[in-house]
């Protein structure tokens, strides 16, 4: 008798969101089973993985990080060339700058970095605000127009400004990363509002918060789990989009990428042990979902690029 393999029947699928124009674009979602299970469905489109930029050089970046960018970073037009030499899917632009605490940058100061930067580089554009969320409001609608018909998923719209990011991401035909935190229901919620006011949901890419391992990482990963169950196996609309997954943002304030040698010896090369540290905070996120990763060392992008190649 032969042997049958039992395999899962879904009846939902992952919305697909295309990020970009013309020969460059790039194409998230589309799976109709759960991560990396080619046996039960369909994975059109490998997850993409995004370099992380800056409007302001990276001064609160760890010392091994910044080695991997230096000569760059002291300009978002050099540094996003910089991230596309080194195979990037995508620039995820981060506009720190902006930040009250940090340099207060103007959102038309904002705007014309968003606009040089798109400008500048062949791939897809992703615009992250600066996390506050009241100043967010302002600069992402600046840089939303600047960089209209550039096709960028722009964010994070959370609870406390999603209408004004999400009105500027449809006012220009821009993508949409909408935030929750850390919670099931919250997405799903966030996502209803987006729709009730008219932004397409088939537009919107999820951020549930990511964590770094060892920091949440199992939490995270539940959270993620659940929502790519409730997609698939529940065919729930509402939970349909793709995932993105700020993992650099997260990885490189841990003490495992920061503690030098002498300190903590047992551990090993703060180099190597720190480049892993973000790879395998990564591929948790690749297995419990993620269909785009936004990370910081360039040879962490790569490693994860060649984990995803074997996996798909």
């Amino acid at each position: 008798m032969a042997l049958v393999i039992p395999k899962e029947s879904y009846s939902g699928k992952i919305y697909e969101v295309q990020i970009g124009s013309g020969g460059k674009s790039v194409t998230i979602g589309g799976a109709n089973a759960l991560p990396f299970l080619s046996f039960e469905g369909v994975f059109p489109h490998k997850p993409a993985v995004a370099l992380e930029i800056m409007d302001i050089a990276p001064t609160d970046w760890p010392e091994t990080v910044q080695k991997a960018v230096s000569g760059a970073s002291a300009n978002p037009v050099s540094w996003a060339k910089f991230c596309q030499e080194q195979g990037a899917d995508l620039v995820a632009l981060r506009l720190l700058g902006t930040h009250p605490d940090q340099q207060n940058k103007s959102a038309d100061e904002a705007a014309r970095v968003a606009a040089d930067v798109a400008a500048a580089i062949d791939v897809p554009l992703v615009i992250l605000g600066s996390g506050q969320a009241e100043k967010d409001s302002q600069v992402l609608q600046a840089a939303a127009a600047a960089t209209r018909g550039k096709n960028c998923a722009i964010g994070k719209a959370v609870e406390e400004n999603y209408k004004t990011v999400a009105a500027a991401a449809m006012a220009n035909d821009h993508k949409l990363i909408a935030m929750s935190q850390l919670d099931v229901n919250l997405a799903k919620q966030l996502n209803i509002l987006l729709s009730q006011m008219g932004f397409a949901k088939e537009k919107i890419i999820m951020d549930p918060m990511s964590s770094a391992l060892g920091y949440g990482l199992e939490y995270t990963y539940s959270v993620m789990e659940r929502i790519r169950q409730a997609a698939l196996l529940q065919n729930d609309p509402m939970m349909q989009t793709p995932i993105v997954c700020d993992i650099g943002l997260n990885v490189w304030k841990v003490k495992e990428t920061i503690a030098p040698d002498a300190e903590m010896p047992e551990w090993g090369g703060l180099a190597d042990r720190a480049l892993a540290w973000e790879v395998i905070s990564a591929s948790g996120m690749l297995t419990a979902g993620a269909d785009m990763l936004i990370m910081r060392h360039p040879g962490a992008a790569a490693k994860t690029k060649e984990l995803i190649a074997d996996l798909m």
